[in-house]
């Protein structure tokens, strides 16, 4: 299998310093975060920024599985929540809540994307059995 794109990044001092792409697009503090036992500092965090890119991985694989299907999704809007559960004595694991709202898209095609979506979005595949995932359609506020 023939890699499509890398990307790498660098940390210093862990969760309370600082984070750079290699090609400097991404360069940020980072700042523990209260509820894990820091002082809620102005930087991201690690489950944000995963959080980002799963959001935006799976918005993508949404969109794919749509316009093969021909369905539109131009106002449709994923949000993914990522939570860090446990603790030291018993494991840090992570859980993921994918919220998805697809205005106007009848709802069981709409399920039936976000499982295409779900099975092929790469975050998704890759910690699938790993971390827990809740995948959910967010109704039309109407």
């Amino acid at each position: 299998m023939s890699t499509l794109y890398e990307a790498t990044a660098t940390a210093w001092g862990g969760r309370d310093g600082r984070v750079s792409s290699s090609d400097d697009r991404v360069d940020l503090n980072l700042s523990i975060p209260k509820g894990m036992g820091g002082d809620d500092g102005p930087g991201t965090n690690p489950e944000q920024l995963f959080a980002a890119g799963y959001a935006a991985c799976f918005h993508s694989a949404l969109k794919a599985i749509a316009r093969s299907q021909k369905v539109d999704v131009a106002d449709s809007a994923v949000s993914v929540t990522v939570g860090v559960t446990g603790g030291l004595a018993q494991g840090i694991d992570l859980a993921v809540t994918i919220e998805a709202q697809l205005p106007g898209v009848e709802e069981q095609v709409a399920r039936g994307l976000l499982d295409a979506a779900h099975q092929a979005c790469p975050y998704s595949r890759a910690t699938r059995g790993n971390v827990v995932q809740d995948v959910r359609l967010v109704a039309d506020e109407d």
